[in-house]
């Protein structure tokens, strides 16, 4: 292993409006992305904003995976952070399908490069 974790940003663009401003369906679809991925579900929490718009974050036994949307722009920013052993590409690929986005962009990330804090 050459860093603590990875953190992958993902940019969802051409979402479904109607999805992303619906709470039950980005929740169960960030419950379900998570459990695709292997990962270890210990708790949620997501809020839906007026007059739309939903946050919300799945905490796992590896860390996180968060969303903020914007339905008026058909957008979800998606924050995926693991310190263990998940497949991220397969809970992300769910997500792009339940939020019918035609665009995706990501930005993945080193977090806590061993190289760097071991020395």
């Amino acid at each position: 292993m050459t860093a603590l974790g990875h953190h992958v940003l993902v940019e969802f663009t051409g979402c479904d409006a109607a999805c992303l401003a619906d709470l039950s369906r980005v929740t169960s679809a960030m419950l379900q992305a998570a459990e695709a991925s292997g990962a270890t579900i210990v708790t949620h929490s997501f809020h839906h904003f007026s007059p739309h718009g939903v946050s919300g974050a799945v905490i796992i036994a590896e860390s996180h995976l968060a969303i903020h949307t914007w339905p008026e722009h058909g957008f979800a920013a998606v924050d995926f952070f693991s310190c263990g052993h998940v497949n991220m590409g397969r809970g992300l690929a769910m997500l792009k399908v339940a939020f019918g986005a035609t665009g995706e962009t990501r930005l993945e990330l080193e977090r806590g490069p061993l190289r760097a804090i071991s020395s």
